[in-house]
C-alpha cells in the first residue's frame, strides 16, 4: 500500500503545479477628482460651429467645455447655490476665464439654475470614462 500511496501523491502533485496561477487583479484607473469653481454658458453665436470633439456644438444638448476632463466623458455638473445638477458630456476644451472650471450649453444653464446670473459655483464630478468610439 505504501508503494501505491508515493505515485498517487507525486502526480496529485504535479497537476497542482501544471495549474497556472491566476492573474493578480487589474487596479481600476481612478477616478479624477471632482472640481469646484464658476460655471458659465456659452452666449450666442456658437450654434453649429464645430467643437473640440468635431461635433458640432447644440445649444439643446447635455454637453460642456471642461479644460482638464477627457472629451467624450460624463461628468455631473452640480450649481452649488441651488443644488441642481444635471450629466453632461464633454464634448469641448474651455472655459478660457481664470476660475472657470466649465462652460455648459443653454439648455444646461437653465436647468441648474444659472442661466439668469451668467455663472454660478459649481462642483463638477466625472461619472463615466469616455467610450472607445467616443474617444476616437
Amino acid at each position: 500500500m505504501h508503494r501505491l500511496a508515493a505515485p498517487a501523491l507525486l502526480l496529485l502533485g504535479l497537476a497542482a503545479c501544471s495549474t497556472p496561477p491566476a492573474e493578480p487583479p487589474r487596479p481600476e484607473a481612478a477616478a479624477p477628482p471632482a472640481q469646484r469653481g464658476e460655471a458659465s454658458f456659452y452666449g450666442p453665436g456658437f450654434e453649429g460651429k464645430r467643437t473640440a470633439s468635431g461635433e458640432r456644438f447644440d445649444p439643446d444638448a447635455n454637453t460642456a467645455a471642461s479644460k482638464t476632463l477627457p472629451l467624450g466623458s460624463v461628468a455631473e455638473v452640480t450649481n452649488l447655490e441651488t443644488g441642481q445638477s444635471q450629466r453632461v458630456r464633454i464634448t469641448d476644451r474651455g472655459p478660457y476665464v481664470k476660475g472657470r472650471v466649465v462652460d455648459v450649453t443653454p439648455k444646461v444653464a437653465e436647468k441648474i439654475g444659472l442661466k439668469h446670473k451668467g455663472t454660478a459655483p459649481v462642483e463638477v464630478k466625472p461619472v463615466a470614462a469616455p467610450t472607445e468610439t467616443a474617444a476616437r
